[in-house]
């Protein structure tokens, strides 16, 4: 249609009639009938469960404990914005009044802390420095050497020519206590099998004092441009990054002092930096999560060398910024029933013990000695920090301790499964088919990949096939040029032959006299001896003589 056609032409809108809004057509929403949601209220309900659930037995209004908690658990999700399997999980880890504290401490932004690089400066002069700047700060506390922690400044703490010169680096507080429980040593070669983006890589620099070797691996190529840049900036010089799967990574190399393993996590302890894990987490995600840290840390330890006299080495820290046992306290647990390792004292002075229980699961009695933080308690992102020491190399076989600790944990698990419910019950028939099911697709992945390595070994045959024959091509090429090289030095010995033959058969020139002997057709060896000195006497003056004339 033109510009210029008459408007008439064109269909004309009709705007809806009253009836039509009214009665909306079946399949759309009735906007009308959504109400919004009382926030304030549905706060002071919270608290109003709380209280209930603390004096159960003389507030409660002739209802079950579960329904208050059900109750609780919707609210909690309209309240906080989490998603319904989220807010249960935390409900299920702490009691319901710690549960809220949890959730309320994740609407908070945690403090601004910075780690000061002693590769570069002291604290007291990084202080001093961002002080005369306008920054508020203050040691972060009696546990750290290196920290400080920001109450608020007049510039961006990120682009100070004190950061940009290398002297701190933006690291939350809780990330310092996975390299402190590693307590890395000079001359150590150190593993960072999650490195990126490098902060804790660098503090392991520092406590090195830039000796010995730190392996800075992780499997995000893009992830690792910040790492490097913070190497960079940093100072650290005795660093070397790789791209390499963690889980391969024995491949690669093994027998390291020391290994860290920050594994890959669902981030529930960070919630205050990322709110989008209230709604995105999922049980999937949980899953999914949990399998692969129980892969890389059995990785980890088959890349530690074994604890033996006079090392001081063979051991590994696992730490996640997550809050969930499915992500600590069951892998640590996995680990110590396939390897051979035993979990050690942390050397941190706070944080809460490791749960060694966890509703209807029972886990090693030492995971005690492991650590966690949490951000209504410590005021600190929730972290989990653990310490495992690698007693030696297990190749399929399990040392007698192991089986017997084996042999104890199955007798309790069957006792603790007379006691659990057919829910309980079905639930583990589930994970078990899951499991099976994982293994069958694994094997399958298996069968692929050595049909594809034994594609690529065919492959390799055949170009080794054809760089023998092309070699040989080039062999054959080389002997022709080298007789062709030889039937030319002939002909040319030939003619050289030819030509000297020739030249001695022309006739020889008449040999020129010397002038001076041919004035004197006497030779000197028939001159007596004065005579000889005459004759050259008077040479000489005769050639004194031509000089002159000319």
């Amino acid at each position: 249609m033109s510009d210029h056609e008459d408007l008439s032409q064109q269909e004309s809108y009709e705007a809806p009639s009253e009836s039509d809004v009214e009665s909306p057509e079946p399949g759309k929403l009735d906007l009308s009938t959504i109400k919004p949601v009382d926030i304030p209220a549905t706060g002071e309900r919270i608290q109003e469960i709380l209280r209930i659930l603390v004096n159960f037995k003389t507030m409660n209004e002739g209802r079950s404990r579960k329904s208050y908690l059900d109750e609780l658990l919707n609210c909690c999700c309209t309240y906080y914005g989490y998603n319904e399997f989220l807010a249960d999980k935390i409900l299920e880890l702490f009691s319901a009044p710690e549960a809220i504290q949890f959730m309320e401490a994740q609407e908070q932004q945690r403090p601004l802390t910075l780690r000061t690089n002693t590769l570069r400066a002291h604290r007291r002069e990084l202080a001093q420095a961002l002080i005369n700047r306008g920054v508020n700060l203050d040691p972060l506390g009696e546990w750290t050497k290196v920290g400080l922690v920001v109450y608020n400044s007049d510039i961006p703490i990120g682009a100070t020519p004190e950061y940009l010169g290398g002297w701190y680096m933006q690291q939350s507080a809780s990330s310092f206590t996975a390299v402190m429980a590693l307590a890395p040593q000079e001359n150590e070669t150190i593993l960072d099998l999650c490195c990126a983006p490098g902060g804790k890589t660098a503090y392991i620099s520092a406590l090195m004092k830039n000796t010995g070797v730190v392996i800075a691996n992780d499997v995000n190529k893009e992830r690792l441009k910040a790492h490097v840049a913070n190497m960079h900036r940093m100072g650290v010089k005795n660093c070397i990054t790789t791209n390499i799967d963690g889980r391969v990574f024995p491949k690669h190399k093994t027998d390291f002092n020391r290994v860290l393993l920050d594994a890959p996590c669902t981030g529930t302890g960070v919630i205050s930096h990322d709110p989008s894990v209230k709604v995105k987490r999922s049980e999937r995600d949980l899953q999914v999560c949990s399998h692969l840290q129980k892969e890389l840390i059995l990785s980890a330890i088959d890349c530690l060398e074994p604890a033996a006299a006079g090392k001081t080495g063979g051991y590994l820290v696992y730490s996640t910024c997550s809050v969930l046992v499915e992500e600590n306290e069951a892998v640590v647990d996995y680990a110590l029933r396939h390897r051979n390792v035993k979990i050690v004292e942390t050397g941190l002075t706070f944080g809460t013990e490791g749960r060694t229980k966890h509703l209807q699961h029972r886990f090693h009695p030492s995971l005690s000695m492991s650590r966690r933080f949490y951000p209504h308690s410590h005021n600190m992102d929730g972290f989990f920090v653990c310490k495992l020491k690698k007693l030696g190399n297990m190749e399929g076989e399990k040392t007698e301790v192991i089986r017997k600790e084996k042999r104890q944990r199955s007798a309790e698990d069957e006792d603790a499964s007379e006691d659990e419910s057919s829910e309980d019950l079905a639930v583990h028939v589930v994970r078990n088919l899951a499991d099976r099911k994982r293994e069958g697709e694994k094997a399958k992945k298996e069968k692929k990949r050595k049909r594809a390595e034994e594609k690529m070994k065919q492959k390799a045959k055949k170009r080794s096939r054809e760089d023998d024959q092309i070699f040989e091509q080039v062999e054959d090429q080389t002997a022709i040029e080298a007789q062709a090289r030889r039937e030319m030095k002939k002909v040319v010995k030939k003619e050289k032959a030819r030509i000297e033959k020739k030249r001695e058969s022309e006739p020889k020139p008449a040999p020129v006299i010397n002038q001076f002997f041919a004035e004197d057709p006497k030779g000197d060896e028939e001159r007596s001896e004065p005579e000889q000195k005459r004759t050259k006497k008077e040479k000489k003056d005769k050639k004194a003589k031509h000089r002159k004339q000319d």
